[in-house]
């Protein structure tokens, strides 16, 4: 089996629009397979049409197999046959906590750790990153930002769309202050962190100027480290044909 991988980005997966693949292309690699077979989990927006057409675009542009587990249709009767089947998960954006709900209702949240166990690379951005810390930063009830318990593969908190919205850079030192997150990571838009196992590995980006952070608490309050990014498309480039 591989070392468990998890790719968690901050934003902008899943644009074709851009013509930008560069993350999606790193996520295909990790997994060191001629030809993956990658599934999009669309949970958290509800199965959105529209979403899964931009999954398949951007996917469809990298000689990989796809398909695209459903919750809100008919879902496959034994969800661990399923998913043991691919090489990449790649988990949408949406509302985070009607995901996971729906996620432990059909313990599907198990099925995903014992793939991730198993060595499948799991990624998304933003409902898709947060998800498997120990906890977040949300937007999944309308009004103020707050922290909510998530799956806990890795350990601290996540923070996505550190530039990408004006409210998340605040509500997370906020919230890591006051003590409701524990010290964590925070990704601009367009930035991943890989993490071997439980190990962040390196910080990808799929446009300049964007990086990551480690945010911890200094009493009441904190302190924030660049973590700077390399270009994903750099690193792919770089690898021995």
């Amino acid at each position: 089996m591989n070392e468990p991988q998890i790719i968690a980005v901050g934003g902008a997966l899943l644009r074709p629009e851009t013509g930008n693949t560069a993350l999606e292309r790193y996520i295909v690699d990790a997994c060191g397979k001629e030809r993956p077979r990658v599934c999009f989990v669309p949970t958290a927006s509800g199965d959105d049409l529209t979403y899964i057409a931009r999954f398949c675009e951007t996917y469809g542009r990298l000689g990989v197999e796809m398909d695209v587990l459903r919750f809100f249709r008919r879902t496959p009767p034994d969800l661990r046959e399923y998913l043991f089947a691919f090489d990449v998960v790649h988990v949408g954006g949406g509302n985070t906590r009607s995901m996971l709900a729906i996620w432990r209702h059909w313990n599907f949240d198990r099925v995903v750790r014992e793939a991730w166990e198993r060595g499948t690379v799991l990624c998304g951005s933003s409902a898709g990153s947060i998800c498997w810390f120990e906890r977040g930063v949300t937007d999944s009830v309308a009004g103020r930002l707050e922290a909510m318990e998530c799956l806990g593969f890795l350990a601290g908190s996540n923070c996505p769309h550190y530039d990408g919205e004006a409210e998340r850079r605040p509500a997370y030192h906020r919230l890591v202050a006051a003590g409701e997150l524990m010290d964590g990571y925070a990704c601009d838009d367009g930035v991943g962190l890989h993490f071997l196992g439980t190990t962040l590995k390196r910080v990808v980006a799929s446009r300049p100027n964007a990086n990551a952070y480690r945010v911890v608490a200094d009493g009441r309050r904190v302190q924030q480290q660049t973590l700077p990014a390399e270009q994903a498309m750099s690193i792919a480039s770089n690898r021995p044909a």
